[in-house]
């Protein structure tokens, strides 16, 4: 039996962290200060996000892209930016437990936004298996997808990032006038729909070019 190589290990590995880091958002500050909470996760989320540009640039510079990259690669990806999601939704909703608050324009936007990549996600991963027991062809992220995940890493790292810079800004200077706005995870949350749904759609009219059917 042949054994699996490192590129996707790396992809496995990803896979697995995505538990851990969601049940590590959901300890409440009784449990770890928030601080804590949302420093590890940045750190523990960007490490794992490495794995994802490490696992391509090995698997091609080595040669050893698979099929089974291939299609766990993207499938990785939407679990553990689907996890962390909602893990931070549900740290959002009850502010009460995990001592951040947010505007409730922001936290609707956020939901609505989540709810909207987690329908993405479903829709491309069946179209993805539709093609595999269809044509035999198992489709890659193109270049829209990647650009579509670099967009949601990135907004996660801010919705990290930025409370930490608002309690200190905050700690400094009361008075602060954009306390608790988050700009920043206003704009990256805009930008990671705008391309989640343009890479959807691209995608759809792509494969199902590919999908011989009988009207």
């Amino acid at each position: 039996m042949s054994k699996m190589n490192l590129p996707n290990k790396l992809t496995m590995f990803r896979l697995c962290m995505v538990p851990v880091m969601v049940i590590f958002l959901l300890l409440p500050t009784s449990v770890i200060p928030w601080q804590w909470a949302y420093g590890i996760g940045l750190v523990v989320f960007a490490l794992t996000s490495l794995t994802d540009m490490l696992d391509g640039k090995i698997a091609r510079a080595r040669n050893l892209i698979t099929n089974f990259g291939k299609f766990m690669d993207p499938v990785a990806d939407k679990f553990m930016v689907i996890g962390t999601f909602l893990a931070m939704l549900f740290r959002m909703l009850n502010p009460h437990i995990y001592g951040v608050p947010y505007q409730t324009v922001f936290v609707i936007i956020y939901f609505v936004a989540v709810l909207l990549v987690i329908f993405r996600e479903l829709a491309i991963t069946s179209l993805r298996l539709v093609l595999v027991n269809v044509s035999g062809e198992v489709v890659a992220a193109n270049m829209l997808g990647k650009i579509k995940t670099v967009c949601q890493i990135v907004s996660i790292c801010f919705l990290f990032v930025e409370p930490l810079v608002d309690a200190l800004i905050c700690y400094c200077d009361p008075t602060f006038f954009l306390a608790h706005l988050y700009p920043c995870s206003y704009l990256f949350v805009g930008l990671m729909l705008i391309f989640t749904l343009w890479s959807g759609i691209n995608y759809i009219k792509g494969g199902w070019k590919l999908i011989s059917t009988d009207w």
